[in-house]
């Protein structure tokens, strides 16, 4: 049963912020599709002022011209083409720094000068705010990794700020499932034999974001630290990569590390071939659910579970054919992002059941 009293407000706050973290993700998403994120060179208060003249532009542009990018990649840049990736990246930083913090930290004053928040929310909300403030962190760590020698941020760093603006939007959205629902809720039934699948889906997911991140980040280096292409760039065709299910080129450097975490087209083959364990695993959490008795919240779940891996699946095939264009980019994360949440709404509703009246 939905809570009908004062936490209306937080939880509307809390889905606010959910909803902004998507959007700083998607946004995110097109930054690095438009290779703009190591337009902005300094970390410091940029993301929130951007240049005003000419003269300051002049300025931002001669710092992004110190970079390897700049020299590497993108030496024949005027500067009317370097504000169309700096504006990606300035709006990046400004939700993230300007109003995804201003949400939070403006909410939290209001709830709090208003003494609705009790002890244990008072401690959600700091933890929150760490996360916030790491996931920040985390991202001037993968900027300065583009901004050395090689013209391109680490994929590893790269999946790792991705991953933390998902756990961000998980303790938010599961903040805000808490105070939706009722704490006196019944134990589970027999549907706690479908948890330890979903939490098994759920990690299989999380592996394969962290592969779509490295598909995305990952680029192959030629001699000099010259960048030849991308994970997505290569073997642009479905269900075979080219003519063979397995590539030569998937085996082609030394060690099974280097393979599957450094080598892009085995960073393509392992993103292909974990989508494959996320379908299969959803199937098996489908079959597995109408044997069970569910209430109306686990059945909703597993509805959008369903609808939701088919759309993604399809949207990866068609990302990877066209070679992924912005557009399809976008969607195809979007796509990631409404499954994670997904799994975080079906293991908050598995791991307590409700009133007999709501069961489906």
């Amino acid at each position: 049963m939905l809570k009908q009293h004062q936490h209306k407000s937080i939880i509307l706050w809390l889905l606010s912020g959910c909803f902004i973290i998507y959007l700083m993700i998607v946004v995110g998403c097109i930054t690095r599709l438009t290779h703009s994120g190591l337009s902005i060179t300094e970390w410091g208060v940029m993301g929130t002022l951007p240049p005003f003249s000419e003269e300051k532009w002049q300025d931002v542009f001669s710092k992004y011209q110190q970079s390897p990018e700049f020299k590497e990649v993108n030496f024949n840049m005027t500067i009317q083409q370097f504000k169309s990736i700096f504006w990606w990246e300035w709006t990046h930083r400004f939700i993230g720094r300007t109003i995804l913090s201003g949400v939070f930290i403006i909410g939290f004053l209001y709830f709090f000068l208003r003494k609705k928040l009790d002890v244990k929310l008072k401690k959600r909300f700091v933890f929150l705010f760490v996360l916030g403030g790491l996931q920040g962190v985390i991202g001037a760590w993968m900027v300065a990794s583009g901004l050395n020698k090689v013209p391109a941020v680490s994929h590893y760093r790269l999946a790792l700020h991705l991953m933390s603006a998902f756990t961000v939007f998980a303790f938010t959205f599961w903040f805000a499932l808490d105070l939706m629902h009722e704490k006196d809720e019944k134990p589970t039934n027999e549907t706690t034999r479908l948890k330890p699948w979903i939490i098994g889906l759920f990690v299989v997911l999380i592996i394969q974001i962290i592969y779509g991140a490295f598909t995305a980040g990952f680029v192959e280096m030629g001699a000099e630290n010259k960048p030849l292409f991308r994970p997505g760039q290569i073997f642009n065709t479905w269900p075979k990569m080219g003519e063979s299910w397995v590539a030569e080129q998937v085996t082609m450097k030394g060690t099974l590390f280097q393979n599957i975490f450094e080598n892009a087209a085995g960073i393509q083959f392992m993103h292909r071939t974990i989508a494959f364990l996320v379908v299969a695993m959803v199937v098996i959490v489908w079959i597995k659910s109408n044997r069970l008795t569910l209430n109306k919240f686990q059945y909703n779940g597993i509805t959008m579970l369903i609808y939701g891996i088919t759309i993604q699946f399809l949207l990866g095939i068609f990302t990877l054919i066209y070679q992924v264009p912005i557009v399809l980019g976008v969607l195809h994360q979007t796509g990631a992002f409404f499954l994670f949440a997904v799994c975080i709404y079906l293991i908050f509703h598995f791991r307590k059941t409700f009133n007999n009246n709501l069961n489906h």
